[in-house]
């Protein structure tokens, strides 16, 4: 039986914290498991905004290896860099001229941006949902694992994909590209910021309180856990709107410790936050520490890195091609193969 395929990725830029590994590449690892899995370190992104290059160039090769020290495994997954795939600018630029501007005007995330940014926002940040739609369509991805806050672009993937190119290039028996569908993320898929409950972990956020890094120090950990927002009030709970702190770190526990939702909220009901924090500290450490571990063999050892990177491209260019022929030849252009 033919497996569903996914594709996801995570841009280079920053270090790769928590919310990132809980709330993504935790899943992938599982899915990986049942579906034929792409996961690519999406560094054409990165540039959208100022870059220093030998910082990508660096965290290109740091994002792959933490993948891989996650769980994500080569022998069940293509993990390659998407700058590496020609494939991925070339079909942007076809989709570009087939998507309408107002389309791109209404994202929010540009909206948001463009605002911090001012007057050097760049036509790349208002374009980038579209170089997402042409990573996503070019592998024919039936699953698109997404957070709440990524849905409006995975939606306009859909639209470009049904509306600009199979309606108008294709049939309804002999469509041009697959229409994926979103894979909604599982349990903890939104982690807060440890300094403002209402706020998602962020990598762009200045206060480096406000997340755990991968790949933080033991110390560092403990004291971020130490720093971290509380309440005055005993017992951790969840769905209290009052206590989004509460609520953020037990969905959070829950995980790192193993106990799993229910036991968590048990063991944790009537617990002031001096027992918690430490305990906290200490599952954060003990899953962290065999990553780091991985991670930093991998970094040691660039040639098995770059043969997982080979290998990975390779996959991912013979099946881009395969896309990319079909939606030129649709278009009109001349093909040789």
């Amino acid at each position: 039986m033919t497996l569903k395929r996914v594709l996801s990725g995570v841009q280079p830029t920053g270090d790769i914290h928590i919310g990132n590994w809980l709330g993504a590449i935790r899943n992938w690892v599982e899915l990986q498991q049942t579906h034929e899995t792409f996961v690519c370190v999406v560094d054409l992104h990165a540039i959208t905004t100022p870059h220093d290059p030998k910082s990508l160039y660096k965290s290109s090769l740091s994002t792959a290896a933490l993948y891989i020290a996650c769980g994500m495994d080569p022998n069940k997954c293509s993990i390659f860099i998407q700058s590496q795939i020609p494939a991925h600018t070339e079909l942007c630029w076809i989709l570009n001229c087939l998507t309408p501007l107002n389309w791109m005007e209404r994202m929010i995330q540009f909206k948001e941006k463009a605002i911090k940014q001012g007057e050097n926002v760049s036509i790349g940040l208002l374009d980038y949902p579209v170089l997402m739609a042409a990573d996503i369509l070019l592998y024919d991805a039936d699953l698109v694992p997404v957070g709440e806050d990524q849905k409006q672009h995975l939606e306009l993937a859909r639209d470009i994909a049904s509306q600009r190119v199979n309606s108008k290039f294709g049939t309804k028996n002999n469509p041009i590209l697959r229409v994926p569908k979103p894979l909604i993320l599982k349990e903890c898929a939104k982690v807060m910021s440890l300094t403002d409950g209402t706020k998602k972990m962020s990598k762009s956020d200045p206060n480096e309180n406000s997340r755990i890094s991968l790949l933080d120090h033991p110390d560092v950990i403990s004291k971020k856990i130490k720093r971290a927002k509380t309440d005055s009030e005993i017992g951790l709970e969840y769905g209290n709107f009052s206590r989004p702190e509460a609520d953020n770190l037990l969905s959070i526990y829950s995980i790192i410790s193993g106990l799993g939702k229910e036991k968590a909220a048990l063991n944790c009901r009537e617990m002031g936050w001096g027992t918690f924090k430490p305990e906290f500290t200490d599952a954060m450490i003990n899953i962290l520490t065999p990553i780091q571990k991985q991670y930093n063999e991998l970094m040691n050892d660039k040639g098995e890195l770059n043969r997982v990177l080979e290998k990975g491209k390779n996959t991912a260019q013979e099946v881009s091609h395969v896309t990319l022929n079909r939606v030129k030849e649709a278009l009109g252009f001349y093909t040789s193969s």
